[in-house]
């Protein structure tokens, strides 16, 4: 029987269904509230008084969030054109020279950031080629 389920994050939903089994338990009956596990339905049971009752179980159903699956979705498109990227570099001289290149401009431009962000920078746009 689940108690709770709690979402943790801003990517996951969590939704569930509360059951409940109603047993008077002041009819007076012996055994009125024994429980049992039915090993035929594999479901729990309680007594009323007069009869066996299955009780009502919740469910939860737990699943990302649309906006979860989409980055998700993104990183995996990505992860597939940097191997082909890297497969057609391997294979090919002058992609290889281009992937070199653009890898040398990322490096130049965390540079030029990391020089932006430090404290008390006094570049201005013209100083950077």
């Amino acid at each position: 029987m689940i108690d709770s389920v709690l979402g943790g994050s801003a990517y996951i939903n969590v939704a569930s269904y509360s059951g409940s089994t109603y047993v008077n338990g002041y009819s007076g009956n012996q055994g009125v509230g024994n429980m049992r596990y039915n090993t035929s339905s594999q479901k729990m049971e309680v007594y009323d008084g007069s009869n066996w009752v299955t009780l009502n179980t919740g469910s939860a159903t737990v699943s990302l969030t649309p906006q979860a699956v989409s980055i998700l979705s993104w990183a995996e498109r990505k992860m597939l054109e940097e191997q082909l990227l890297d497969k057609q570099a391997q294979e090919h001289p002058a992609i290889k020279d281009l992937v070199d290149q653009i890898k040398q401009k990322q490096e130049q431009i965390k540079m030029v950031q990391t020089l932006l962000n430090s404290p008390g920078n006094d570049i201005k746009p013209s100083m950077i080629p």
